[in-house]
């Protein structure tokens, strides 16, 4: 099952490093990571997604919590999160299939932000599934170049941290 974590830090140097090494050195792979700071610049917010059983994110949880720089782990595999994903794709934009491709954005509501002969730019921004989607409908067309940044996670309502 995968996994999608929050765990808010003191922006220090190395608070990285030990939360990936806490993972490497379980044997605990990290599919996406992203972090940055928060409104507080004293402290960051890094998002991880994780695959494993409910037993093994406990554990996750449970080792991120001792490790000293760590002020909060959030959970939002149950839905309590709002997760969002940016992806640039680049594909084949011959005569023949450049319509499709602008149907294609058009319908997913993302953008060209390149445009060259023989290729197109697009930024696309949603949910994961939506990425995937997209990316689903390009792929025949010619996907070229792709980067995600795997999603960035907040908490609906009053889930999450309030410092």
């Amino acid at each position: 099952m995968k996994h999608t974590i929050s765990v808010l830090v003191e922006n220090e140097f190395g608070v990285l490093s030990r939360v990936a090494a806490l993972f490497s050195g379980r044997g605990f792979n990290i599919d996406s990571l992203s972090v940055a700071p928060t409104n507080d610049e004293t402290i960051s917010r890094i998002t991880l997604v994780t695959r494993g059983d409910d037993q093994i994110l406990e554990q996750i949880s449970k080792q991120l919590n001792k490790l000293i720089d760590v002020i909060k782990v959030i959970d939002f595999t149950d839905g309590s999160g709002i997760e969002r994903e940016m992806a640039l794709v680049k594909v084949t934009a011959e005569d023949e299939s450049r319509a499709e491709v602008l149907r294609i954005v058009d319908i997913f509501r993302a953008k060209i932000i390149d445009v060259t002969p023989r290729s197109y730019t697009i930024e696309a921004t949603g949910s994961p599934a939506k990425i995937d989607a997209i990316l689903e409908l390009l792929r025949p067309l010619g996907l070229k170049e792709l980067v995600r940044t795997g999603p960035v996670a907040i908490g609906r309502g009053s889930k999450g941290w309030k410092g």
